[in-house]
């Protein structure tokens, strides 16, 4: 079973910039959606963004215009570019596929 491990969560000051990967331990070209969701403290888990096997990109209206999605099957990897950060940001991001996969999560923290 494919397994996804997410990395590049820390600290950044708001207005700043953090990229974020989801790399999974089989191939993901196959997979249908791949999807970013964060939970933020004290909150339920809420959806970010997602991307289909064709590149079909959708965002929360809350990242739209900030945040972008992208995928690289080569290399398994699922990415999310996170620009003009705000401190409502903050939350720990979660990869997840099509199927119910999703990893540990990977915290950003937003914050001066």
């Amino acid at each position: 079973q494919v397994q996804l491990v997410e990395s590049g969560g820390g600290l950044v000051q708001p207005g700043g910039s953090l990229r974020l990967s989801c790399t999974a331990s089989g191939t993901i070209s196959s997979i249908s959606y791949m999807v970013w969701h964060r939970q933020a403290p004290g909150k339920g888990r809420d959806f970010v963004a997602s991307i289909s096997s064709r590149n079909i990109t959708t965002y929360s209206d809350s990242v739209k215009g900030r945040f972008t999605i992208s995928r690289d099957n080569a290399r398994n990897t699922v990415f999310l570019q996170m620009n003009n950060l705000k401190p409502d940001d903050t939350a720990v991001y979660y990869c997840g596929a099509t199927g119910g996969l999703w990893g540990k999560g990977t915290l950003v923290t937003v914050s001066s």
